[in-house]
């Protein structure tokens, strides 16, 4: 048994910290959450600000787009030239992909230098394209609202979870401690 504990060391090293890391990221943000006053910035503070960039990104795009609370639902209403087109609930701000993200970096950190500016960037990076993915889905149900169930659930997800994968696989070729150790 220590033989195998042994063998596979940087293994059981990168469960164990991706849990950790995940874990307390992802305890802090349900307890930010759970305390987040919804009266000023609805539903919470991180939600409310891609709703009202989304907002920001239509408009300068030509649209009409109007961000308002939903009045039976914690999200935030997405309507464009006056059709209720989507929502931006929870799940939609990029921050539980931004914890999957650092913590997949953490497991396989670097020199703490770059790692933390490797987080920063694929972070700003992720939190960007998820509002363009967010615009760009609002304007496909606008022009092609037959294809919402591909684009919401196929198209969409698999841009920023491809991203995500693309920027874990730089990371571990080129910067991890791993990829150091091996040359």
């Amino acid at each position: 048994m220590k033989q195998l504990f042994i063998k596979y060391k940087s293994v059981i090293r990168f469960i164990l910290t991706f849990l950790l890391v995940y874990g307390v990221l992802s305890f802090a943000y349900k307890f930010y959450l759970q305390f987040s006053d919804g009266s000023k910035f609805y539903p919470d503070y991180m939600t409310h600000l891609v709703a009202k960039q989304s907002e920001a990104l239509l408009d300068s795009f030509g649209y009409n787009a109007e961000v308002l609370p939903h009045p039976d639902e914690p999200s935030m209403k997405i309507i464009v030239n006056g059709r209720y087109l989507a929502r931006v609930i929870e799940g939609c701000n990029a921050v539980s992909i931004i914890i999957l993200f650092l913590s997949f970096i953490m497991a396989f950190s670097g020199k703490f230098k770059t790692t933390f500016f490797y987080i920063l960037s694929g972070s700003v990076l992720i939190y960007s394209v998820n509002l363009l993915r967010i615009v760009f889905l609002t304007l496909g149900l606008y022009h092609y609202p037959k294809y919402e169930d591909v684009l919401h659930t196929v198209v969409f997800p698999a841009i920023i979870y491809g991203m995500v994968f693309l920027l874990w696989i730089f990371w571990v070729n080129r910067f991890s401690k791993l990829n150091k150790s091996n040359e």
